[in-house]
């Protein structure tokens, strides 16, 4: 016990996790970029080199999970029972939640163990003569270190942490070993997970638990989930997830949003109108390079509401405005939502990328004339721009120029999506490739001509990148696990009967299906909804004749609304933080927008032509 205590803590001291984990994501875009330059020159890349990323990736998703445990960046729910008591009960809260978690890591270092035995037994060797089974090793190593770290969450004495963290764990771990392969009874395990679920648990670890509960009850090996997060994990489309991902987060820690503002604001003007339609299109740009809307509020949040204040619009106007249109770039590529669908649905990545165009402006219409921010009533009287208490402004304010110089001092961004979506529509790169090529220009514009990303920097968004998708994948892969299961008996097809029976006509189903998708979007995170709901869904779709790259579409657009609304509206969360707003009144702003983007869903949905229009004319060129 003490060598495992010690070799824990030798583990944070040097914080292996988030160097071999960026070190992972490095790897990915070199070998990528290899494959590049390689292909013409001697008429072949890299050998081996889709197999190395993919299995890069599982290193990245593992290692990256592990730190973002130690951090605190796993997703969760919150805590909503600790509301209802005092100290007390938010202690007991919180070990429910976090030894929940522990006690299900347990479980899934069992579960992944076994499938390294499998394929000890099989001996397939991955590539060079290296064995498959050395790297999968990293997931019941991975989710061991996750049992420990929440484990040791569930107290305060040093001596009473260590000891959770070794028995949680290690229970889990026990009881799987005992009754693997054994039915057993569900719903005292769906009970049980609802309970870790609301004392803050974090969501993998839920869906996780569900999955195990079910393939359990029907005596089914608990290698099962592990192989489906395996699986997820080596996807050969998904190592474009962490490339782009941190291009975004390159672009964001830089003075891009600042010059990509000047650019926005010089095109449209510096009225009113002008500013509120530069606002509302730069937040859906750069929310389409960062892959995440709660990262576009806290970059240009500081930077974008002094503007619209100045301009006139009111402050309650100007923090809607912001929050709501930073939602609407998951439309856009290379947004990383938009790539995961592909994947999930087996649609073509280029594909989805033009299909998010047309839409996407739709969207933004909808938002800015149906949510009421160019109404020209209730206007705040002009004054000197002063952000709001408690507001960070990150970056310095929009210099005033003309459209060439802004257009020419932004250069290097602007044509950031030009070589992300070029290299890909036009067959030179695959999405991997592309994604790769991105984020190594994103990288060497900022660094090189723009001088505003040192290594210290680099290094910080190389281990951001992999703790956001290390949170992402290990929510991706239960919700898999748990999605093959409910696939493997039976459900799409039993949906399919009961809802035609229910709903014989197409635009009706359209309508009740962004009903369900709005509800489904405030309640799950997104790529959770997305590896979850599609492969339940989609056949649905199918059966009415909607097209697989429409029903993406409306899918996603539905996702963004949930951006908005509570409780898994983490925009309304990030909005309070960043501009020191109660988050109630961030959710009161918010509502007319919620409401135009549910119309623009509707108009979308209903008019299928503007999701495949574009896709089509260009496949016929």
């Amino acid at each position: 016990m003490r060598a495992v205590l010690h070799w824990a803590r030798l583990w944070a001291f040097l914080r292996l996790d988030e160097v071999l984990s960026s070190a992972a994501l490095a790897l990915m875009a070199l070998i990528a970029l290899a494959e590049i330059v390689l292909r013409p020159v001697s008429g072949r890349g890299v050998e081996n080199a889709p197999v190395l990323v993919q299995h890069l990736g599982l290193a990245l998703a593992m290692l990256g999970a592990v730190a973002a445990e130690r951090h605190g960046h796993l997703s969760s729910l919150g805590n909503a029972l600790a509301h209802l008591g005092g100290a007390r009960l938010q202690t007991t809260t919180k070990v429910i939640g976090q030894g929940g978690a522990a006690f299900v890591c347990g479980v899934l270092t069992l579960a992944s163990w076994r499938l390294v035995e499998a394929e000890r037994v099989v001996a397939h060797n991955l590539a060079y003569g290296l064995p498959t089974w050395w790297l999968q090793m990293l997931m019941p190593m991975g989710f061991a270190l996750l049992g420990y770290r929440l484990g040791a969450r569930c107290a305060g004495a040093s001596w009473l942490a260590r000891l959770c963290a070794l028995a949680l764990p290690g229970l889990g771990f026990w009881l799987a070993s005992v009754y693997d392969g054994s039915a057993l009874p569900v719903w005292p395990a769906v009970l049980f997970l609802l309970l870790v679920l609301l004392s803050g648990a974090p969501i993998f670890s839920v869906l996780g638990g569900l999955a195990l509960a079910f393939f359990w009850q029907d005596g089914q090996p608990l290698a099962a989930v592990a192989l489906s997060h395996y699986q997820i994990t080596v996807n050969p489309s998904l190592p474009a997830l962490p490339l782009f991902t941190l291009a975004g987060l390159v672009f964001a820690r830089t003075g891009a949003a600042a010059r990509l503002g000047a650019v926005f604001m010089a095109l449209f003007g510096s009225g009113m109108t002008g500013t509120v339609v530069a606002a509302a299109v730069l937040c859906s740009f750069f929310t389409a390079f960062t892959g995440g809307s709660g990262v576009t509020i806290l970059a240009l949040g500081g930077l974008l509401l002094p503007l619209l204040r100045s301009a006139g619009l009111p402050e309650q106007r100007g923090i809607s405005l912001v929050t709501s249109a930073s939602a609407l770039g998951v439309l856009l590529a290379p947004s990383v939502p938009l790539i995961m669908y592909a994947i999930i649905a087996r649609v073509p990545i280029n594909t989805m990328f033009l299909a998010g165009v047309l839409p996407a402006f739709v969207m933004v219409g909808f938002l800015l004339l149906l949510g009421g921010y160019l109404r020209r009533t209730g206007l705040a009287r002009v004054s000197a721009a002063v952000a709001p208490a408690g507001a960070v402004v990150a970056h310095a304010p929009v210099e005033q120029t003309g459209i060439a110089g802004a257009l020419w001092a932004a250069k290097w961004e602007i044509l950031a999506p030009v070589i992300a979506i070029g290299s890909l529509v036009s067959g030179l790169a695959t999405p991997m490739e592309s994604a790769a090529l991105t984020a190594a220009y994103a990288v060497m514009t900022q660094a090189l001509f723009h001088r505003e990303l040192s290594w210290p920097a680099l290094g910080q968004a190389l281990s951001d990148c992999a703790q956001i998708i290390g949170g992402v994948m290990l929510i991706l892969g239960m919700a898999l696990g748990l999605t093959n299961y409910l696939v493997d008996s039976g459900l799409p097809n039993d949906a399919i009967d009961w809802v035609q029976g229910m709903i014989p006509n197409k635009y009706v189903f359209l309508l009740a299906l962004n009903v369900f998708l709005l509800a489904a979007g405030s309640l799950m995170e997104i790529y959770a909804a997305i590896v979850f709901l599609v492969p339940l869904l989609l056949p649905v779709a199918l059966s009415y004749g909607i097209d697989p790259v429409h029903f993406g579409i409306i899918f996603l657009a539905n996702m963004e609304m949930g951006f908005l609304a509570p409780p898994a509206g983490m925009n309304i969360y990030f909005a309070s933080a960043m501009f020191g707003k109660p988050i109630r009144y961030v959710a009161r702003a918010v509502v007319p927008a919620v409401l135009a983007i549910f119309l623009g869903t509707l108009a979308i949905s209903w008019v299928p032509w503007i999701s495949t229009s574009l896709p089509r004319w260009v496949a016929g060129q």
